[in-house]
């Protein structure tokens, strides 16, 4: 039985955790772009980070999901060349280490990211070795999901599919289809995934969030998704919620994202609380660590809060992300033992605290944020 207490900031940032659903090119630090930009230069909307956070509405609303994405428009003119990569890529992952995720699950599409003529096995090798960089100095797991364009052509998710085949085993740990989902149906890139899923590859899609469950039954029995991202709107049809249960298929849901593209209309009213005593297997993730201004700390505090849950139940989520996790049976196994022992030893130790009085160390201000910017170890290949 799990002790009872208080859920707070310190105790969720010192559990283990997961990050099964982080986009590289909506994470990046404030500091990093500003410096990469005067590298490049490539000119940015403001040359100060609190500018540059106004410019980009960084944790605000936005009207659509369509408004949400103008961010990454900015985001991705300093992610044009190998170094940067990697070095977006190495921090993100320091980032999600300095708050106990043991894993993290890295996605985005290399297509995006070609305007000055990197190959596209290039960008996936710098990303690779920025992850591997952070995974030998914190040892954070930390693998790849190549995404699929919902807006560009089936042609293109093909040969990203493509892409992940060739980098299976090597880092890529699964398939993606991300972008505007109304009006560009999964079922149009039924081809990639054919591919994918012939390969034994891993594949989730975004689904249920700017369209309706329609939307997430195409990712499932065209796409053959082995989670959902998202999924807010799966509520709205009890036949498929059902469906989704008994096969137990991960619901990777972003609260404050989904709040801020206008999912749902606030946070009360996510369906995240009713799909957890559903049974559903729910994930909490960040989504974009510097659009959405979160972490996966201060998600799980603010549904925590939202919907009262007790400790039980933040164990439950944390222990459903490592359960989702696109690695082997029995590697995913082996992790879900470990961090459970680590979960019971943290537990222990904040009750062995409040029961002595003894106010537990706190957390980093602003969210459990990381520390300042750090460049990257030296070694990055010429």
């Amino acid at each position: 039985m799990t002790t009872e207490l208080p859920i707070t900031e310190e105790l969720l940032h010192a559990l283990p955790k997961t990050d099964l659903h982080c986009h590289l090119d909506g994470s990046l630090r404030l500091k990093t772009m500003l410096e990469l930009a005067e590298q490049q230069g490539v000119k940015l909307p403001a040359d100060t980070e609190d500018g540059l956070a106004k410019a980009m509405k960084i944790g605000q609303r936005h009207g659509s999901l369509e408004e949400y994405l103008k961010g990454f428009e900015i985001t991705l003119s300093v992610m044009q060349t190998e170094e940067s990569l990697y070095r977006t890529a190495y921090e993100l992952a320091i980032d999600a280490a300095a708050e106990n995720c043991k894993l993290i699950e890295v996605r985005y599409a290399p297509v995006l990211h070609l305007q000055k003529g990197l190959k596209p096995t290039v960008v996936v090798e710098a990303v690779l070795e920025g992850l591997r960089a952070a995974e030998r100095e914190t040892g954070i797991l930390a693998g790849v999901l190549v995404c699929g364009i919902r807006n560009m052509g089936p042609e293109t998710s093909l040969r990203l599919a493509e892409l992940s085949v060739a980098y299976k085993n090597r880092g890529v740990l699964g398939f993606d289809l991300a972008g505007a989902e109304h009006g560009n149906p999964a079922k149009d890139h039924q081809e990639a995934f054919q591919l994918i899923l012939n390969n034994n590859i891993n594949c989730t899609v975004h689904a249920g969030e700017a369209y309706g469950p329609p939307s997430i039954a195409q990712a499932l029995h065209y796409c053959g998704a082995h989670r959902i991202g998202h999924g807010v709107r799966l509520r709205e049809d009890g036949d498929l919620l059902n469906y989704v249960n008994d096969h137990r298929i991960p619901i990777e849901c972003c609260p404050s994202s989904n709040v801020q593209t206008g999912s749902v209309n606030d946070m009360a009213s996510h369906p995240f609380k009713f799909y957890l005593d559903f049974g559903l297997r729910v994930t909490i993730n960040t989504d974009n660590r510097l659009i959405t201004d979160t972490t996966v700390t201060k998600e799980l505090l603010l549904t925590a809060k939202q919907f009262n849950l007790t400790l039980k139940d933040v164990r439950n989520v944390l222990v459903g992300g490592f359960k989702s996790a696109f690695l082997t049976f029995h590697d995913r196994a082996q992790l879900v033992r470990k961090v459970q022992t680590e979960m019971d030893e943290i537990i222990g130790r904040f009750a062995a605290g409040a029961q002595n009085g003894v106010a537990p160390k706190k957390a980093p201000p602003g969210g459990s944020k990381p520390p300042a910017a750090s460049k990257p170890p030296p070694g990055k290949r010429a």
